[in-house]
């Protein structure tokens, strides 16, 4: 399987109960995650990444490119 390079986009986020990150991917609308720390929310921004492709390989899907 090739490497695949995504952009990842971090978006600092608080509000009266929670704070954290949330995440989106432009190339995968699809994808949409968040965590508490920058780190946390980068490892849930990969998962999601590699869920939805391996998804899309299942399916016969095209996989976009960034």
């Amino acid at each position: 399987m090739r490497n695949l390079i995504y952009t990842i986009l971090f978006e600092f986020f608080k509000d009266e109960e929670s704070e954290g990150y949330s995440v989106v991917v432009p190339a995968l609308p699809e994808i949409i995650t968040w965590g508490r720390t920058l780190d946390e929310a980068r490892r849930n921004a990969v998962e999601a990444i590699q869920c939805h492709v391996e998804g899309l390989l299942k399916d016969g899907d095209p996989i976009p490119s960034n």
